[in-house]
């Protein structure tokens, strides 16, 4: 009896090492892969949203509508490589006070009047490892609400 436990001992040698590395392979590569992939996505909301809040700042403290369309364009650009995503990856756009993001038109932008509310919007495209490039309906919408002040020096 104790040769025949000796003999399925010897047998067994080593299938811990094929145990642990079947485990690692199943188990451990996809959930390293989802952590990657969930901190992707939050790296791009981080972005969006950072965006949307430098863009509405430059714009609002702009002495005019041309220089701050420029200077929300840099500080989102800024604010998007900050989170170590592409600048080229993200949009911005302008609408009216209570209009979804949704319902951006490319043609408005705000006049910078004493008073006046809007919405900046930025929306990021946001990348996947190892998923194919023309994969890019990935997107995350960062809003910020802008109100100019109403008290300014003319």
């Amino acid at each position: 009896m104790s040769r025949l436990r000796a003999r399925l001992r010897t047998g067994e040698r080593g299938s811990a090492v094929v145990e642990f590395v079947f485990v690692a392979l199943v188990v451990f590569v996809p959930l390293v892969y989802l952590v990657v992939g969930f901190s992707a996505v939050q790296r791009g909301v981080f972005a969006a949203t950072a965006a949307a809040r430098e863009a509405g700042r430059a714009l609002a403290t702009a002495p005019d509508a041309v220089t701050g369309l420029a200077r929300a364009e840099r500080a989102a650009q800024l604010a998007v490589a900050d989170q170590s995503v592409d600048a080229a990856d993200v949009r911005l756009s302008y609408v009216p006070a209570g209009v979804a993001c949704d319902g951006a038109t490319d043609g408005w932008t705000p006049a910078l009047a004493p008073g006046e509310e809007f919405s900046v919007c930025a929306t990021v495209t946001v990348r996947v490892p190892l998923l194919p490039e023309f994969v890019d309906a990935n997107t995350a919408t960062g809003r910020f609400v802008v109100e100019i002040e109403r008290y300014v020096d003319a």
